[in-house]
């Protein structure tokens, strides 16, 4: 018995320790359940090292089981304080951070990933996490906004007109950025008093409308947020000024009416085909038209693609892709 011991101190010694590496937050904004969860599953199951968390921001009382989720990676990952989420209105960044709160409270959480229920990922895990973690900035699209009317004076002078900017809701965060945004105490209450959905016409209105409509602000405070926030405290510097999950938003040659302007395409089942996704990974640089600049992306220092994860994607779509293995989630 005590050679045996004395063996086992032997190979502790020599042993080295169980380093846990950083990790990636993922956080999923959805309405219930997440429709795309078998996609993410497999995606997932490429970690082996323990490398990511899940959050999940559903509805007040939704609750991940076995009976609305068929991933064990998302079983219970629901976070216990939730808002009802109204398009247009604070309670969506006010969702962001309650997901970013919940996830700051693990130490090896070092980057921060807010996606949609409809988001897939287009590259495997290994890939996705040494590009985001060999980067030390966040990801953040982020742009000046001078030609929509978004901006509400009354916000002057703690949001200064020369801080707001526009950008993608889809931001990659480093730990420090994500600890600016939940002790935030000064931008947030501005977007909550002043960031307002514009009323509905006629008998669609809830609410008192005032009589001088245009002086409503269809704020959208989701596309702001952080963008602003982060401007406002002098950080840029400190993002790289892009997004990693890729939209359309126009798709002026179809024909069906609902699918064109300025809204994000949904790619349904026929969208579906491996060169839809090729030609999403084939971009390697955006222009922002505002600022006259263009973006083009590198990761390491070297030129690389630019997103990582794509959006709106339905169920039978992603999984058609999923099932033709067009997104490489299991290489």
């Amino acid at each position: 018995m005590e050679s045996l011991y004395s063996r086992i101190k032997v190979l502790a010694l020599i042993s080295p320790p169980l380093v846990q590496k950083p990790k990636m937050a993922f956080l999923f904004i959805a309405r219930n359940r997440l429709p795309l969860d078998m996609v993410w599953d497999a995606f997932f199951q490429g970690d082996k090292e323990n490398r990511f968390s899940i959050f999940v921001h559903s509805r007040p009382g939704f609750l991940l089981s076995k009976a609305t989720t068929r991933s064990s990676y998302f079983l219970n990952r629901q976070i216990n304080d939730s808002v009802q989420v109204d398009w247009g209105e604070a309670s969506m960044i006010q969702a962001e951070r309650m997901l970013l709160e919940s996830a700051l409270m693990d130490p090896f959480n070092e980057r921060f990933i807010f996606l949609s229920d409809s988001c897939i990922p287009l590259y495997n895990f290994s890939y996705t996490y040494d590009y985001i973690m060999s980067a030390s900035t966040s990801f953040v699209d982020s742009f000046a906004d001078t030609k929509e009317g978004r901006y509400n004076p009354k916000m002057h002078p703690v949001i200064p007109v020369e801080n707001w900017r526009k950008g993608s809701q889809w931001v990659v965060l480093t730990r420090k950025h994500a600890d600016i945004v939940v002790k935030d105490d000064t931008v947030f209450p501005m977007f909550q008093s002043h960031c307002k959905r514009k009323s509905l016409p006629e008998f669609w209105r809830d609410r008192h409308v005032p009589s001088d409509n245009s002086k409503e602000h269809n704020c959208i405070p989701d596309e702001h947020y952080v963008q602003t926030l982060l401007a406002h405290k002098g950080l840029e510097q400190e993002v790289t000024r892009r997004t990693l999950t890729h939209t359309a938003w126009d798709l002026s040659f179809s024909r069906e009416h609902e699918r064109r302007g300025w809204h994000p395409i949904t790619y349904k089942l026929v969208d579906a085909t491996p060169s839809l996704v090729q030609s999403i990974k084939g971009i390697d640089n955006v222009y922002y038209e505002t600022e006259y600049r263009r973006e083009w992306c590198a990761s390491k220092g070297k030129p690389s693609k630019c997103f990582l994860f794509a959006r709106k994607f339905t169920r039978p779509a992603a999984l058609r892709l999923f099932n033709m293995s067009a997104l490489g989630v299991s290489d």
